[in-house]
């Protein structure tokens, strides 16, 4: 598409009221995701925003995360690694938990995923609470990558996400609510 924007992201993604639950307004992705102008333009636009911070790794969070992580991967020339609930990845992993809402969750990634010294790119489909995001970040550091950039398709403004991920210097989103 170039430089030219026929359209905006935000046309692309459904609301879907009282999902999961009687209040929420979801935004669903899935209408993006099915219209291959949108997908691209999304995949490019990320890339686009990390092109000058010589990406080595993409890394993904399960599981919307990995639809754009490795699209963003090939536009970068750079590697795409998995972050994953625990359990699901076959290897020697790293851990790290976080908070949730109600209890905790975790992250894993094999620890041979990454390099030290990696230059480290975050994606996920969504910013809300940023929890999330701040346990795969931390997970990154962990072994000795950098985290250089994060960005999602997605965030919800008024959840201040955002603040979690201080000290990054880089967390993009393309669309805000």
């Amino acid at each position: 598409m170039g430089s030219e924007r026929p359209f905006g992201l935000k046309d692309w993604i459904r609301e879907v009221p009282d999902f999961p639950k009687p209040g929420i307004l979801f935004k669903d992705i899935t209408t993006l995701l099915k219209e291959p102008a949108a997908l691209r333009e999304t995949a490019d636009r990320l890339a686009e925003r990390f092109a000058d911070r010589r990406i080595d790794q993409v890394v993904g969070i399960e599981a919307r995360g990995f639809i754009f992580a490795p699209l963003v991967a090939v536009r970068l020339n750079a590697g795409f690694v998995p972050v994953r609930k625990p359990g699901k990845l076959p290897a020697e992993t790293a851990a790290r938990s976080y908070e949730l809402e109600y209890g905790t969750d975790a992250l894993e990634l094999h620890v041979d995923g990454l390099a030290p010294g990696d230059r480290v790119a975050l994606v996920d489909d969504l910013l809300a609470t940023g929890g999330t995001a701040r346990a795969a970040a931390d997970l990154v550091d962990s072994v000795g990558a950098r985290v250089e950039a994060i960005g999602f398709v997605v965030e919800l403004t008024y959840l201040e996400g955002r603040r979690r991920l201080e000290g990054y210097d880089v967390v993009e989103s393309l669309v805000r609510y």
